[in-house]
């Protein structure tokens, strides 16, 4: 079926045809030991769509089995192979991206062009990962006699992937895909409102000549899969992506085992925009950074820290875009998706409530919404709270939707002072047609990814990941296979 006539079915049913519903164990769907399954709710209409297996230790028991079966034949997997299987799954990809965009749109609430960049973004992760497979040497070592002396860099083990609810896919492959170039094999627990992607690309990655043990997925919700997977001895590494207060509890959780971790957790980024920058640039590089996928972006530019000399124009600029925006179900494109959730979207209605209350200048949105066209479904208005002081919670915290607070500064110090004064530090952008004053903030301000005048420049090739509460490790680049990897070092005495 073509994607207009996937959608038209969905629209016109309510239903996704052949859409997998038990955990994938072992090669297989194997449905909940205990027989348990979940609502699956498109967050477009605020309705169950479909079913899935509420999984448990059980059934997490049974995919570390079946995942340690799995690494001790991928291990051995000469890496050409590797690198053939996942070029094969990025191909696959491509050739499923339709109904893949669908689900995603459908399960996330995100738009179906964000869903589709999604997508083929995933596809791009195995290609270069897949590149990386054979390449992954270790190296000679002089020790000054005659002794020889090497490293060789092994695979882990087997990893499990906490996977959250705003880009199911994307996070999911950029886990996954390193993992398995590196000759790992994975659990994966997709977030319990986002399971299906997984699931679909499981499946795929064994068509694409995966042998059937290395990827498992097990759905769910955290307390009853998510805990046992991370909790499990023979899991060898964790990555974890989703909220800080869940990001420490995974931490306490694989102390005892001394189980490799990788935390990408909170962001409340900084868009700092100097004097002399392009006001276009800036009007549409802080709208995107903030509004793209409703702001559910751990990365999102959710701060504009910006000069008094540009603040008004730039200010009356994004209300006016933000105010034009189309908001709807993620299927018919409109600039704007749904949010996930009704629980997530009680939770940004309080963020915003709270802010109202202290007295913040609320200059556009500020309320839920539904479809315009269906009167269904979880939205919030695109919201800009004006001139924030530093010390008020609209600042300080993650609210993790389209609501963008704006902070002003007369001076380059100030606005460090500002861009460094929450305790996230995941991405930066910076504007200013200045290469001196670029770098140097560059170098100065505390985040693991700073783009200049583009605030979503980079890509794939490009390490991500955070310091401070924004967690640890870096996922994407040549850095993301380093948690996959260990070094082990062979002298031979001659």
């Amino acid at each position: 079926m073509t994607q207009d006539q996937l959608i038209s079915d969905y629209m016109n049913t309510g239903r996704i045809a052949d859409l997998p519903t038990s955990h994938f164990i072992g090669g297989q769907s194997v449905p909940a030991a205990n027989g348990k399954t979940m609502l699956s709710h498109d967050p477009g209409t605020a309705t169950a769509f479909s079913e899935f297996a509420r999984g448990d230790d059980q059934d997490i028991d049974h995919a570390i089995t079946s995942a340690c079966a799995g690494f001790e034949v991928w291990r051995s997997t000469p890496p050409a192979e590797r690198c053939a299987v996942l070029n094969e799954a990025a191909r696959l990809m491509r050739a499923q991206s339709h109904q893949l965009a669908l689900v995603e749109s459908i399960d996330s609430g995100k738009t179906l062009a964000e869903a589709s960049g999604d997508i083929a973004g995933s596809a791009r992760l195995l290609e270069y990962y897949a590149g990386a497979s054979d390449k992954l040497d270790g190296r000679s070592v002089n020790l000054g006699n005659d002794n020889a002396a090497f490293t060789v860099r092994e695979p882990v083990g087997v990893t499990a992937h906490i996977i959250p609810w705003n880009y199911p896919t994307s996070t999911l492959v950029r886990g996954i895909a390193p993992a398995l170039a590196a000759g790992c094999s994975a659990v994966v627990k997709p977030a319990e409102t986002t399971p299906f992607t997984a699931l679909m690309i499981a499946e795929l990655l064994v068509r694409a000549g995966l042998p059937p043990d290395v990827v498992n997925v097990v759905t769910g919700t955290g307390p009853e899969a998510g805990a046992p997977l991370v909790q499990d001895p023979r899991v060898r590494h964790v990555t974890f992506t989703g909220s800080v207060a869940t990001g420490v509890g995974v931490m306490q959780q694989v102390a005892p085992n001394v189980t490799g971790l990788t935390l990408e957790l909170g962001g409340k980024s900084p868009l700092i925009a100097f004097a002399d920058a392009d006001i276009d640039a800036v009007v549409e590089g802080a709208f995107w950074a903030i509004f793209s996928n409703a702001g559910q972006i751990c990365s999102a530019g959710s701060r504009l820290v910006i000069h008094r000399d540009i603040h008004a124009e730039v200010r009356d600029r994004l209300i006016a875009r933000a105010q034009g925006m189309t908001i709807g179900h993620g299927l018919r494109n409109p600039d704007m998706g749904a949010v996930n959730s009704d629980r997530h979207l009680a939770q940004i209605d309080g963020h915003v409530e709270r802010a109202r209350s202290c007295g913040v200048d609320i200059v556009c949105g500020g309320h839920s919404l539904t479809d315009p066209e269906t009167g269904l479904g979880w939205f919030y208005a695109p919201t800009i709270l004006d001139d924030v002081a530093a010390d008020n919670d609209a600042v300080l915290k993650e609210i993790f939707g389209p609501v963008l607070t704006i902070q002003v500064f007369d001076d380059e110090d100030e606005a460090l002072t500002l861009a460094n004064g929450t305790e996230f530090a995941l991405a930066a952008g910076i504007y200013t047609r200045d290469i001196s004053t670029a770098l140097r903030m560059a170098r100065r301000v505390d985040a693991g990814q700073v783009t200049v005048n583009d605030y979503w420049a980079g890509g794939i090739e490009l390490p991500f990941g955070g310091n401070r509460k924004s967690g640890f490790g870096r996922e994407k680049g040549i850095e993301g296979l380093d948690a996959y990897l260990r070094s082990k070092a062979i002298t031979v005495a001659v």
